[in-house]
């Protein structure tokens, strides 16, 4: 199969990472931090080690700044959860996932926060930092905002962002499930205070794992309470970070398996492994747009987005079009709305959808080359 659904789960994965999971299930997998017995002890040591190699990997002041998590979702509702009190306001836009407009829509109709949707652009999901700006208001708390739209791979301006909440005391939450692992991220010169990431994606570990880096000095409210290994005697949840945040067994296996994605990512190079997949995303832009039924969505243009694009064949229904890729030609997309829909409303494609093609470190020209053949086989049927 040509697998072209990394925005979804990276796949496949190097082979290292195959290897140190079985390595440590068989060898190492008791429970870490919970006893001081040698398994235990080499367990939470392999934890640790990946827990200081993220916070280098995105320039955190400390290891402890890096809290581990079930995945993006998880830490972006541990992060806005955590933060908002009754009567704050938030900004966030309209190019963004579920993951952050669920949790936002669910405060909002408890009457805890008020929320303000910044319109991005219809053509290209781009955000105007001069519409950003007009919806700042004097009990603004929090900015909620994807690095990269995961339906057009559209690149938000979070630098300017970043500069902009850190002159006004609020906080700035960044998503960054498209570029963790694609994009070089420097949390402290982004002025980033929070920052959501998965381990499955451009981070090339397992699913299951994913983590937030919270500033130093900011304090969340905590989603769980219970075992975390530290202060047992005490009847109440350590302050101490990340234990405060990380109640019960964690996925060991696949925190290891995370930090041998990233160890792969460093030996390799983040700009390397991103050149690569940004000139086939520029191969795929090229050949798509000459494909007369091809309808392209996003900036068009790799330098403003990441190696995610979205297309549609005319009138058909995306769902269709994947169908018929995967059964008939053994391509995987991902087909629809993507837990996106107010993205696919600033797009127009809320009944359409969109058949979303998003390029991992193993795709080749050679994929690209078939993908291509198959669209315009499809076209050439739609006449």
């Amino acid at each position: 199969m040509i697998y072209l659904d990394n925005a979804a789960t990276s796949f496949p994965k190097p082979e290292a990472v195959y290897e140190k999971m079985n390595e440590f299930m068989r060898c190492k997998a008791a429970n870490p931090g919970r006893s001081s017995h040698q398994l235990a002890v080499a367990a939470d040591k392999e934890l640790s080690s990946a827990r200081e190699l993220l916070a280098e990997f995105f320039n955190a002041q400390d290891s402890a700044e890096i809290v581990f998590t079930l995945n993006a979702t998880d830490a972006l509702n541990l992060a806005i959860k955590g933060v908002l009190d009754k009567g704050d306001h938030v900004i966030t836009t309209t190019m963004e996932h579920n993951s952050i407009t669920r949790p936002l829509k669910f405060l909002e109709k408890k009457g805890i926060i008020e929320l303000s949707l910044v319109n991005c652009d219809s053509q290209t999901g781009e955000l105007s930092m001069q519409n950003f700006k007009t919806e700042l208001q004097n009990n603004t708390k929090l900015v909620v905002i994807t690095h990269a739209s995961n339906v057009t791979g559209t690149l938000m301006p979070i630098a300017e962002i970043g500069e902009l909440t850190n002159k006004q005391d609020i906080v700035f939450l960044v998503d960054a499930a498209q570029t963790a692992g694609v994009y070089p991220i420097d949390v402290q010169a982004l002025g980033i205070d929070l920052m959501a990431f998965p381990g499955h994606k451009g981070l090339l570990g397992p699913q299951g794992t994913g983590g937030l880096y919270i500033r130093k000095g900011l304090e969340l409210a905590t989603l769980r309470e219970g075992g975390t290994g530290s202060n047992s005697e005490a009847i109440y949840q350590p302050q101490v970070a990340p234990d405060r945040y990380e109640s019960g067994t964690p996925n060991g296996v696949g925190i290891v398996g995370l930090g041998v994605g990233v160890n792969y990512i460093q030996e390799k190079g983040v700009d390397a492994l991103r050149s690569k997949k940004l000139e086939l995303t520029d191969y795929l832009l090229s050949e798509l747009q000459s494909i007369e039924q091809v309808k392209v969505y996003g900036p068009q243009d790799i330098s403003k987005q990441a190696p995610v694009l979205s297309i549609n064949l005319g009138p058909k229904n995306a769902n269709e079009i994947a169908f018929i890729l995967d059964r008939a030609f053994n391509i995987a997309v991902r087909s629809g709305l993507h837990c996106a829909p107010f993205a696919h409303q600033t797009l127009g494609t809320i009944d359409q959808g969109t058949v979303r093609i998003s390029l991992g470190n193993f795709n080749t020209k050679d994929d690209c080359q078939e993908l291509i053949k198959a669209i315009q086989k499809i076209a050439q049927e739609l006449k």
